[in-house]
């Protein structure tokens, strides 16, 4: 089942916005829409991270 919640152009929008791209010194995001989107999940059901579907964990 898909729980994605962005579309690509709500993603294309806010991507720029989140730190940790490749562009940024430092250790960068591997997965910064995943994340974000397992953020939005934990908001939205109000279960602990751990209960995260595997389709949202790396």
């Amino acid at each position: 089942m898909n729980r994605m919640v962005f579309r690509d152009a709500q993603w294309e929008r806010v991507e720029p916005l989140i730190s940790g791209k490749a562009n940024d010194c430092g250790v960068t995001g591997k997965e910064n829409r995943l994340f974000l989107e397992a953020v939005l999940w934990v908001c939205r059901t109000g279960a602990p991270w751990r209960d995260l579907p595997t389709d949202l964990r790396n």
